[in-house]
């Protein structure tokens, strides 16, 4: 009997990013903007503020779909699908990957949204109230439906490979970009387009957070209010827009001649099974993810060099994920030698399409050997013991680098990119 042969993994390649922000539109934009550490913050412009308790968010400024997308169909889709397709075909762009009728079916999609069209799901039950069933769009379910941003840029591209779509909450991003990574591994694919998108900047999405007390109220000082890890934070900031990859099957990527950003090496996830919306006592789920996404990686925790960290500027979440870190981490992280920093003081908070924006910036950092800082940190919560880039960017050698993403429900995912060599 032939024996059989040992199923190996494939290696999963960076070649392209794409992002959209309230920090920038673009990538380098994005980039540029965090080294510099500008806040994408300000007095929300969407809707009347009128009986709003908190007034600001990190909106994307002055964004315009017609540049990506005709304006009929445009009309069709939540704000949510425009972002993914400005940072798809970004990302795109970038990989320099033509979907050919040869390698189309090799080629998949797979976005995450949280909560997907929120802005289309106000606006036709608001047409309801007014003039009843007749008055609903026929665009409404597939305009707002999760899975239609991944349609759409299924759709754009022809990419006929796998289609999904992860809500997942806060880690739905991170989990569609790990679920891709494994396609590839598997020999599902060739290649994926993958992240997440979210637009949650309207009057039911930041008043249900508001409703929560999760957010904070720094209405007076917007620019300044996420603050992650310092004593005097009091809630995150809700932000918007899109983050994509494009992960390539490496001799895939090289058969083409792709320039390689970097390589995803590991993915984990784990649950907290203990609260709605709470942590897990010492980040214990977060501990988990994290090891689990080391141990497909096949590293010991030394070799991870920065750490783009979940936090959100919420009292408790911090500082269980910062407990977490120091855990899994241990005397690297306790002297300082472990860079970890929260983008997420200058974008705001993409609830699920956090995790592709930080993915990308993740892989932004290794490329440029650059930590991005935290921002706003005027005195370190004492519970906080880590070193967390405060308020300006730190030059360092980031061979690992590791993105964290954590989900109401107890849903965790970490993702780790290693620095592209031959």
């Amino acid at each position: 009997m032939q024996s059989q042969q040992p199923y190996v993994q494939r290696r999963v390649v960076v070649t392209g990013i794409g992002l959209v922000c309230g920090v920038g539109k673009t990538a380098p934009e994005v980039w540029e903007g965090l080294l510099a550490g500008r806040s994408g913050m300000a007095e929300i412009k969407a809707f009347d503020l009128t009986g709003h308790p908190v007034r600001f968010a990190a909106e994307v400024k002055d964004f315009d779909p017609l540049l990506f997308i005709e304006k009929k169909e445009a009309r069709k889709m939540g704000r949510f699908i425009h972002f993914a397709i400005a940072a798809s075909d970004e990302a795109m762009k970038h990989a320099g990957l033509v979907i050919t009728a040869e390698n189309s079916e090799r080629v998949g999609v797979h976005i995450g949204s949280g909560i997907g069209g929120f802005d289309v799901i106000e606006r036709e039950h608001s047409n309801f109230l007014a003039g009843g069933q007749r008055k609903i769009s026929p665009f409404f379910i597939p305009g707002s439906i999760i899975n239609l941003a991944a349609g759409h840029v299924s759709i754009r591209f022809n990419a006929r490979g796998p289609n999904e779509a992860t809500a997942t909450a806060c880690t739905s991003s991170a989990h569609s970009i790990g679920d891709a990574f494994r396609i590839i591994q598997r020999g599902d694919a060739d290649a994926m387009i993958a992240g997440g998108t979210e637009a949650a900047i309207t009057p039911m999405g930041v008043g249900g957070f508001a409703a929560m007390k999760a957010l904070s109220t720094r209405n007076e000082d917007p620019e300044h209010a996420c603050r992650p890890w310092d004593k005097d934070r009091d809630g995150f900031v809700v932000g918007e827009g899109a983050g994509i990859l494009i992960l390539e099957e490496l001799e895939f990527a090289k058969a083409r001649g792709a320039k390689i950003l970097a390589e995803v090496v590991g993915y984990g996830m784990s649950a907290d099974a203990f609260h709605m919306t709470g942590m897990a006592p010492e980040g214990e789920g977060c501990f988990r993810a994290m090891n689990a996404a080391l141990k497909v990686a096949a590293i010991s925790p030394d070799k991870i060099d920065y750490v783009n960290a979940h936090a959100t500027s919420t009292p408790l979440g911090d500082a269980l994920e910062s407990q977490a870190i120091e855990n899994v981490f241990g005397e690297r992280a306790k002297n300082h030698k472990l860079l970890v920093s929260s983008t997420k003081s200058m974008t705001g908070h993409l609830l699920g399409g956090a995790g592709g924006l930080e993915a990308g910036i993740t892989v932004m950092a290794m490329l440029n050997q650059i930590a991005p800082p935290t921002m706003n940190i005027e005195e370190v919560d004492p519970a906080c013991r880590l070193n967390y880039v405060p308020n300006k960017p730190q030059a360092a050698k980031i061979d690992y680098a590791l993105s964290n993403s954590f989900g109401f429900g107890g849903t965790n995912g970490s993702l780790i990119f290693k620095r592209w060599a031959e």
